[in-house]
């Protein structure tokens, strides 16, 4: 009977071990600190200020939809108030004007945010959602606020029969009001799995640790050039 053989992936006791220069760790170094996002403190408080950004903004939303929505113009015979063009399309077109201005802040909110907060978890993503909501509400309230009086009939009074004045600035689709916060998750995370920071590959890790001690020849990285040596085992025998 003879002896059994030894394992192909096993080395003999007689085999010197493969070991890695000097200053050179024998396994290898996954920078997983650097990998790490901020911490909940730091989150916190980054919602936080694009939280209170959104809601600057929402201000400037609003202005900018009362200047741009075109007027809906009415006129009164001194007993009732009528739309003076009954085909008119300006009520419809003060709700795209709001829209299109939403979809616009919600882009280019989340890409600053994406910008300065590369690795912000899931705190921030929930400030930049519930800032562009609570920004919309406040623009459209704000944008009611810089417009017409709502007081339609003292207006018709004030301006006499027959004169054309402009009704007050209305949001009729309410769920315009979602679409900053809708924009601004799609580009986010469009932004994220485009450009966002990549984690480390465990699985690759691993399977060098385990060949360095079964003394094989470690594969080089997937994204590893060819002719490049991998810094974290130096030169390999020959």
């Amino acid at each position: 009977m003879t002896a059994p053989l030894t394992p192909p992936h096993q080395p003999q006791h007689d085999e010197p071990r493969q070991t890695p220069p000097a200053g050179v760790p024998p396994y290898p170094a996954v920078e997983a600190e650097a990998e790490k996002g901020p911490g909940m403190k730091t989150e916190v408080r980054q919602a936080a200020v694009v939280l209170v950004a959104s809601l600057a903004a929402g201000l400037l939303l609003g202005a900018a939809w009362m200047w741009l929505a075109p007027r809906v113009p009415l006129v009164s015979d001194a007993t009732a108030v009528f739309l003076k063009d009954t085909e008119g399309e300006e009520a419809v077109g003060a709700d795209g004007t709001f829209l299109l201005l939403a979809l616009a802040f919600g882009v280019i909110g989340a890409g600053l945010v994406f910008l300065f907060h590369r690795r912000g978890g899931i705190a921030l993503v929930l400030g930049l959602a519930l800032g562009g909501l609570l920004g919309s509400v406040v623009a459209w309230k704000f944008g009611v606020s810089l417009g017409p009086t709502t007081d339609v009939v003292a207006h018709a009074k004030q301006v006499g029969k027959g004169v054309a004045f402009d009704a007050p600035l209305e949001l009729r689709a309410k769920g315009a009001l979602l679409a900053w916060p809708i924009a601004a998750m799609v580009v986010h995370l469009a932004l994220t799995a485009l450009f966002g920071p990549r984690d480390p590959e465990p699985e690759w890790e691993w399977q060098q640790a385990v060949a360095y001690d079964l003394g094989e020849r470690p594969e080089p990285r997937p994204d590893q050039r060819p002719g490049d040596e991998n810094p974290s085992w130096g030169a390999s025998e020959k």
